[in-house]
């Protein structure tokens, strides 16, 4: 903790928090599929002089002096992620997953035009065309459903409603499906209709990378991700395009949305993907996958109910509904016993968005800690346990106990 000695001679509020946050990650599993642990380098990169420069404009092209060696990162980051992903162009300069969508709806369509995306409730994100999001307020968002019974995605159902309604901008993302996306089938959609296809990678970007998830880089025509996800990296974002719309995203990321890059956080970033395309990184991500198998056939095994029956991916959606209780309720009661996991909608949704139906849980921090297979057997124990008695203090407490015992063989580095 060395790093965060100065805050408290000046801050002693601020360390005291920054301190409890570390004990709680430190002491609980986080099991949310959106978090990751990054590692002292990018956590030493994003803390530099960096911080200090303001560098409106790309490389060799700022409205500022004294850029030179913000250049030298910037373009580091950008061959990397163009090498890591076989891209023609990568901008790595969005503050975030959100505004990364944004330019992209900026710059490859008009306010009014039709776009399409998963809905919210079946696995989709918000950026995706959900009604409260931006992206449906400008835009004529239409949002295609999995089946309500299986939770799968069916592409001719997605193909009848792009002929349909004739999408500018066709969205295959994802932020709470636990299957693959078939890449090449809506690239085919998109070519039916004359429409763009975008993907949105941000929870897939490490399997994507590593070959582990079937790739839309070549098929489509623009790619975002968060890198503070699977990427290990800090909270920003990349978008990958096809040469011919590399202008039209860079002009709206700046000068459309954004001013300056946060180039400490570029420098994250460069360091993330450095440490991405080494053969450790596909081991790791394996390991994720295995993961994730292995917590859906745990809470199988103890008669709970993962949507679609399992995952390909590192995401494990679980209905609990067949419990009488819901996905409020077992989040806070899991939380209280030091696993992190959050509430979700599922597939025919029924309950308020505030308090829905299922959990969702993911195994990118947890693998990056070390955890393997046993310990996600451990961890599905836990869950039923907790939700045959929400309510059950005693549990709970124990479970607690625990979990802080099982954190203590897997100490961060923190």
């Amino acid at each position: 903790m060395q790093h965060i000695d100065p805050i408290a001679a000046v801050d002693p509020a601020i360390h005291a928090a920054i301190q409890a946050e570390t004990r709680r990650q430190q002491q609980g599993i986080e099991m949310i599929p959106s978090e990751n642990y990054v590692s002292e380098a990018v956590l030493a990169a994003v803390g530099t002089v960096l911080t200090n420069k303001y560098s409106e404009g790309y490389a060799h092209k700022r409205y500022y002096g004294g850029n030179t060696h913000i250049d030298t990162v910037e373009e580091i980051a950008i061959d990397r992620a163009r090498t890591l992903f076989g891209a023609e162009h990568a901008n790595v300069q969005p503050y975030s997953g959100s505004p990364a969508n944004q330019a992209v709806y900026m710059g490859l369509a008009k306010p009014g035009d039709v776009i399409m995306g998963m809905a919210l409730n079946d696995g989709g994100h918000l950026t995706h065309g959900h009604k409260v999001n931006f992206s449906a307020k400008y835009y004529d968002a239409v949002q295609y459903p999995a089946d309500p019974q299986t939770g799968l995605l069916d592409y001719d159902t997605i193909l009848a409603m792009a002929r349909e309604h004739k999408p500018r901008l066709l969205w295959a993302g994802l932020s709470a499906y636990p299957r693959q996306l078939d890449f090449n089938r809506f690239a085919e959609i998109a070519e039916d209709v004359g429409a763009l296809l975008i993907a949105d990678i941000a929870h897939i970007s490490g399997l994507v990378a590593t070959g582990l998830h079937p790739d839309p880089v070549p098929v489509a025509d623009a790619v975002t991700m968060t890198t503070h996800k699977m990427l290990r990296g800090p909270r920003g974002a990349i978008i990958l395009s096809k040469e011919e719309h590399a202008r039209a995203i860079d002009k709206a990321v700046f000068p459309g949305l954004q001013g300056g890059p946060h180039n400490n956080v570029t420098a994250g970033i460069a360091v993330c993907l450095q440490e991405a395309s080494s053969p450790a990184y596909r081991l790791y991500c394996e390991q994720v996958l295995a993961n994730a198998k292995a917590l859906a056939e745990g809470l199988l095994n103890h008669g709970l109910k993962p949507v679609t029956g399992g995952t390909d991916n590192h995401i494990v959606l679980l209905d609990v509904t067949p419990q009488s209780v819901t996905g409020k309720q077992i989040s806070e009661a899991l939380d209280a016993a030091g696993i992190t996991a959050n509430a979700n909608t599922v597939p025919g949704e029924t309950r308020s968005p505030f308090d829905p139906s299922g959990i969702r849980f993911g195994t990118p921090a947890a693998t990056t800690r070390g955890f393997c297979e046993d310990e996600m057997t451990q961890i599905a124990g836990w869950v039923a346990e907790i939700m045959a008695n929400p309510d059950d203090q005693q549990t709970i407490a124990r479970v607690r106990g625990e979990v802080q015992d099982l954190c203590a063989q897997y100490p961060l580095w923190y």
